[in-house]
């Protein structure tokens, strides 16, 4: 039977990693349980459950997706292979729209939706807001909704293109997006976890801007006075969104940094 020990050694993974798998293929098994029992035996089935996890993982395939979830804004949010893996970075979208809009009554969408990690974050966070999300993906949403009954969240979720399912509603106090929006012959989509994560929610087939744009264009019908449009994008696509949220009208145009210093998160606000 194989051990603990021996299973943290038998393949070329980092101990973190390892004892990762193991505490996912035996739940409730702790780290001080690990280190006080090293000689505690797997069943033949954790085993072999821990030995495909572990090929998987030296394949590259991400650690999110092997264990199912990962932390979003301190909440354990379900993933799958059907969305983005949840990263920091998008926390200072949620960071933002919280310190411009205040904890009062607010109609707000989130476009792209994904895992429903930014708007669950967001009806959980403002709980006076009233929350709705949209995703292209059937299997996205599924994904957002069980998170959303999970960590008890009122979310309502459309499926459809960017605004297309809201019909004709109007007047959101915000509208937050977290779009395709890598180049579509960028090197970084056949590298690392990009690698496995689905390519439509990466890469817009394009230039990697034409998501931005029409999520730009479309907003200042859909926003109320004094409402914001906050997006995500690429480090190096900061001047472009501030061009384009400008073109569109809009004003209080400014572009945030992340923790690393690069643009990463772009806003403006409709005027009255």
């Amino acid at each position: 039977m194989l051990t603990l020990e021996q299973a943290l050694r038998c393949h070329s993974l980092p101990r973190l990693e390892a004892r990762m798998l193991l505490q996912h293929v035996r739940p409730g098994l702790t780290h001080a349980r690990m280190i006080a029992d090293p000689d505690l035996p797997l069943t033949e089935d954790e085993a072999e459950c821990f030995k495909q996890l572990a090929q998987r993982r030296l394949q590259g395939e991400p650690m999110a997706y092997l264990l199912g979830e990962r932390e979003f804004y301190g909440r354990c949010f379900r993933v799958s292979p059907a969305v983005l893996i949840p990263r920091p970075e998008t926390e200072h979208l949620v960071e933002a729209a919280l310190a411009r809009l205040g904890l009062a009554p607010a109609q707000v969408v989130d476009l792209g939706c994904g895992s429903g990690a930014i708007a669950v974050t967001l009806a959980l966070e403002a709980p006076a807001w009233q929350v709705q999300a949209v995703d292209l993906s059937p299997a996205a949403l599924e994904v957002a909704r069980g998170n959303a009954e999970q960590l008890g969240a009122v979310v309502h979720f459309h499926q459809g293109s960017w605004y297309q399912p809201l019909g004709g509603q109007e007047g959101f106090d915000l509208i937050v997006s977290n779009p395709p929006y890598i180049e579509q012959h960028d090197h970084h989509l056949a590298e690392g976890d990009v690698r496995f994560e689905p390519r439509m929610a990466l890469t817009d087939e394009d230039d990697g801007l034409s998501c931005l744009r029409e999520i730009i264009a479309g907003a200042p019908a859909r926003l109320k006075t004094g409402g914001w449009l906050m997006l995500e994008h690429g480090f190096d696509q900061g001047n472009a969104v501030r061009q384009l949220l400008l073109a569109a009208g809009l004003q209080q145009v400014a572009t945030l940094p992340d923790l690393a210093g690069l643009d990463r998160v772009s806003m403006g606000q409709l005027a009255g």
